[in-house]
């Protein structure tokens, strides 16, 4: 936990949010997103806002298999300042081996 850092929702964010929200509810309204749960849509334009919007963040890692269809969605519309990372998967086949 020492390399964790909770960020402050902040207005930039809240701006961004929206403009992800307004994305994903097209998507789920023209049925490109199946999503049943509305929050679920609101949480993760909030949580992939504060990730696009910090310059020094390029990487998102869940587990929740929602997240990343949610992202999925959001990625076919606009190019994320950032890349997820799903925490199933081993990290050497994301980021690779080091030759030592």
């Amino acid at each position: 936990m020492k390399n964790l850092l909770v960020l402050p929702f902040n207005i930039d964010h809240a701006q961004k949010s929206g403009e992800f929200a307004k994305i994903l509810y097209e998507a789920r309204k023209s049925g490109e997103l199946i999503v049943n749960e509305r929050p679920i849509i609101i949480n993760d334009a909030k949580l992939f806002a504060q990730t696009d919007s910090e310059a020094n963040i390029s990487f998102f890692v869940t587990s929740d298999s929602r997240s990343l269809s949610i992202f999925e969605s959001l990625e076919n519309k606009i190019n994320p300042n950032f890349s997820i990372i799903d925490i199933n998967i081993d990290h050497t086949e994301i980021f690779g081996l080091l030759d030592l």
